[in-house]
């Protein structure tokens, strides 16, 4: 089989793997709007009517006004029977935050569905070459996948407990879905500490060449070359992959403290406190999830040869003169651009030099 063959074969392949990945994110995009919203009114309406049949909803009421009573516990509200504080987190937290949470990640998948489907994955122009550039060590690598399988944790279980009641009820039923309520509870409980040290990790390592420079107006202003034709110079770190960085430091910060508040309740939290913390942890991480979609999707599908970065912490030497010009320039300068093989063998512990020049 000649060369134009392959071309067409690997041509056709990727055609039958995009189409694959463009109707999954449709449907899921599609999907997730149009049940939240439902399941929401549902649990609403049925919350309603519960409650215009309780035959003693006049009791109740009295118990929400919130007459401080007495008890021996020595804890921040223990003498409130009711606080009627949680009536309203619990109508915003299940109202707005939700509904308009689940637009968001929708919308985010959608744009990605459609952007793949009218731009296509980003290609290496010059193809590839026996040429590599040492871009991550190994000790980055281990941060970022650490940072990024605690991330990945915790958002499935977070959207387990977020969403789980008005969506997957309806579908598995509540006994199978209190389980799945229950383990993602504790999963997310365990594993938050743990992404407060991946974060501030993070920050540590990738700090250095992530400040913001003028030549970044630049490649913001062309959209990084993804839109159109021709590259956009930019150093070790583009402006796309610096504000990932900063959302990611900011938001992951907001997250792990919000989080730490509602992990450890003894510390004498009140009640208004935690209500809150979980408004303010729910909406940064609804605004965390959608945004990881461009993350992860430029970094696997929407990029050729970007995933070798954080996979072999290496990358093709016509990949970083095409996306990272100026950063492979200086690289070269210092003997850094190495025959793959010689890459290949000593990899293993040698750091990416995060020059931006």
């Amino acid at each position: 089989m000649n060369e134009s063959l392959l071309k067409q074969a690997r041509a056709g392949k990727w055609r039958s793997w995009r189409a694959l990945l463009l109707t999954g994110a449709v449907a899921l995009a599609l999907c997730v709007p149009l049940l939240i919203p439902l399941a929401v009114s549902q649990a609403q309406t049925s919350a309603q009517g519960a409650q215009t049949d309780n035959p003693r909803a006049g009791f109740w009421r009295e118990v929400r006004h919130g007459d401080v009573g007495y008890t021996t516990a020595d804890t921040p509200d223990a003498d409130v029977l009711i606080q009627n504080g949680g009536q309203n987190w619990r109508q915003l937290r299940n109202g707005p935050i939700a509904n308009y949470g689940g637009w968001l990640m929708g919308i985010v998948l959608v744009a990605i569905a459609v952007f793949l489907t009218f731009r296509g994955r980003i290609r290496v122009e010059a193809g590839p070459s026996d040429m590599r550039v040492i871009r991550f060590s190994l000790w980055q690598r281990i941060v970022h996948w650490f940072t990024a399988t605690t991330f990945v944790i915790l958002a499935l279980t977070g959207l387990a407990i977020f969403y789980g009641r008005a969506v997957l009820i309806p579908i598995m039923g509540k006994d199978a879905f209190s389980v799945i309520a229950m383990a993602s509870k504790q999963i997310h409980n365990f594993v938050g500490p743990l992404f407060v040290v991946a974060v501030l990790m993070l920050v540590v390592t990738f700090i250095v060449g992530n400040f913001y420079e003028r030549g970044d107006i630049k490649w913001l202003l062309k959209g990084g070359g993804m839109v159109g034709k021709g590259h956009v110079s930019a150093g070790c770190y583009n402006f796309g992959e610096k504000s990932w960085f900063w959302l990611a430091t900011i938001a992951g910060i907001v997250v792990a403290g919000s989080g730490l508040v509602l992990d450890f309740p003894n510390f004498g939290q009140s009640r208004e406190l935690m209500q809150l913390a979980e408004m303010i942890h729910a909406i940064t991480a609804v605004i965390f999830i959608a945004a990881s979609f461009g993350h992860i999707y430029i970094g696997t599908v929407g990029m050729e040869g970007a995933l070798d970065a954080m996979v072999k912490g290496h990358v093709d030497a016509n990949w970083a003169k095409e996306h990272h010009d100026r950063w492979y320039e200086s690289m070269d300068k210092q003997g850094n651009v190495k025959p793959i093989g010689e890459v290949e063998g000593h990899r293993v512990g040698q750091g990416a030099q995060h020059r931006t020049t």
